[in-house]
């Protein structure tokens, strides 16, 4: 077996999707001087949703649907305590991450009257995408196509999150708040309603990125399968400086050690140590981080709140 070839590049391309759906996400919170540590909440809420709407409609597209809505429905409770309470934005986030773990927990032995997973052999996933004349390209075709819808989505919502904020009237508004919130109101700008603007996408996108874990990577719901990945997002959005192309090229670098960690698995390797590569890497960008970055900047907009 060998370490490096396309079919790990491809594979990267899965993994990369819900860390860069979330951690877009996160920049768009960013963006409006709010710093979200629930998006592993959010992600997993959204997976969770994935299985239950799949397991009552039936279609894995009114699925993705339902998880973006209920990861939507947590991230205006975000929205609710954090402009309207003005209750501590991370206190807040910490807090909707054991929300969601508590909740997903208690829901699947409810719903589905089973403890640890789910998983129905009669369920499908999210279906493969083969992009016609690229398919038949040698390598590009065994690299770009074959993935699931959201694969797609994902890079495609880094564009038009750049073409919003950089070439947008709406876009220039929601920076000018993240720069300076006492600013931005004083030429009559509606803080509260772009914040919750912000807050609201960022909580489709997680949704997305759930849904991709549990219908796109796999078929079944475990508990905590978010597995950290909404924390990774975190530090990609930080590493990319919340700039959409940064983040795309930080999430690469995150997806691809998550996928070169499976690999390894098939190196007769400890389990345990493959699986603790992302996590060193996340650790050794907030190293890079811990001078620059969204730390100081949250604190500058913490003070203008």
């Amino acid at each position: 077996m060998e370490l490096f070839d396309l079919t790990l590049l491809s594979s990267t391309l899965r993994m990369v999707t819900p860390i860069l759906l979330a951690a877009l996400g996160g920049a768009l919170c960013a963006r409006v001087g709010l710093f979200n540590v629930g998006l592993e909440g959010l992600v997993l809420i959204g997976a969770f949703s994935a299985i239950v709407g799949n397991h009552l409609t039936g279609s894995v597209f009114l699925a993705v649907g339902f998880a973006a809505s209920m990861s939507l429905v947590f991230s205006m409770l975000f929205a609710y305590m954090t402009i309207h309470l003005k209750a501590n934005d991370i206190v807040v986030g910490v807090a909707i991450n054991f929300l969601a773990l508590g909740l997903t927990t208690f829901a699947l032995r409810t719903i589905f009257d089973v403890k640890g997973a789910y998983y129905d052999k009669d369920m499908k996933g999210l279906p493969k995408w083969d992009i016609p004349v690229i398919e038949n390209i040698p390598v590009l075709g065994e690299l770009l196509s074959g993935h699931s819808p959201l694969v797609y989505v994902s890079f495609l919502a880094a564009i038009l999150l750049y073409v919003f904020l950089y070439r947008t009237v709406t876009g220039f508004r929601v920076l000018s708040i993240g720069m300076n919130q006492v600013a931005a109101k004083s030429i009559g700008l509606k803080v509260g309603a772009l914040q919750y603007l912000a807050i609201g996408l960022c909580g489709v996108l997680c949704g997305l990125a759930g849904a991709q874990l549990s219908l796109g990577q796999v078929t079944l719901f475990s508990e905590g399968m978010t597995a950290g990945r909404g924390f990774i997002a975190l530090v990609a959005m930080m590493l990319g400086q919340s700039h959409p192309i940064g983040i795309v090229g930080s999430s690469l670098l995150f997806g691809f050690m998550d996928a070169i960690s499976i690999r390894l698995q098939g190196f007769s390797l400890p389990t345990q140590f493959t699986q603790m590569l992302p996590y060193v890497i996340t650790i050794f960008a907030m190293f890079l981080l811990r001078d620059r970055g969204m730390g100081s900047q949250h604190g500058n907009q913490q003070s203008g709140r």
